[in-house]
């Protein structure tokens, strides 16, 4: 009897437009991963957060208990998983709209922000498992440091700003890629840092392509 296929995490962090989600998609497609974008997680919280008045980090301190009624779920279509607030799934356009990309980082850096939302995105490997799956790829900008450091293989992407800068325009994203990093490099809890151990691949002259090239011959190789 041949030996059951290992069940794989793995996990790509990296800053804002360095290709993550678009890198992880292409790659669960190719290898039946399932694919959770975290970065949908804290633009979907930011929603009710925003709904409330809360439109900072002050705003969320003076708030009492601003995330007790929210019910996370998940909703699995196709290789993609998303994130349900009570039953819900919002829509794409709702979740990355300019109100919430001015927020998402201030409420990211919330220590209990990321605490709540952490159980919920390590569940997400049961979840994979359950739906039968071969593996799980998550991307974000912790989840090779705080959500999977055991990740079977843990990928850093970065580009330089200016290369950054033009995909996020193409998105029709006008947050400055300059002041997310600052954001997200600076904050006490979670950081974005490259992992010690993990692959670092500098997507500045490299297509999209190239990169889940190099990657998918590195999750075949495991």
């Amino acid at each position: 009897m041949s030996e059951e296929k290992k069940f794989l995490v793995i996990a790509v962090d990296g800053g804002a437009a360095s290709g993550k989600s678009s890198t992880s998609r292409a790659l669960a497609k190719a290898h039946r991963l399932m694919h959770v974008d975290t970065g949908a997680h804290y633009r979907t919280v930011a929603l009710p957060l925003l709904r409330r008045g809360i439109v900072c980090a002050e705003d969320f301190f003076a708030s009492e208990k601003p995330l007790e009624d929210l019910d996370l779920g998940t909703v699995v279509r196709g290789n993609e998983a998303y994130m349900s607030l009570n039953g819900i799934v919002p829509d794409d356009d709702e979740i990355r709209n300019d109100k919430v990309n001015a927020v998402v980082s201030q409420f990211a850096s919330i220590p209990e922000v990321r605490r709540f939302l952490f159980e919920y995105q390590r569940r997400q490997k049961d979840v994979a498992r359950e739906r039968g799956f071969a593996g799980l790829i998550m991307d974000g900008r912790d989840i090779g440091s705080v959500i999977f450091p055991d990740a079977d293989l843990r990928i850093f992407l970065t580009a330089d700003p200016e290369a950054r800068a033009r995909r996020r325009a193409a998105e029709g994203i006008a947050d400055s890629v300059a002041e997310r990093d600052k954001l997200d490099a600076s904050r006490k809890t979670a950081p974005l840092a490259c992992p010690e151990g993990a692959v670092k691949i500098d997507s500045t002259h490299l297509t999209l392509e190239e990169v889940v090239a190099k990657i998918s011959a590195m999750i075949s190789a495991l």
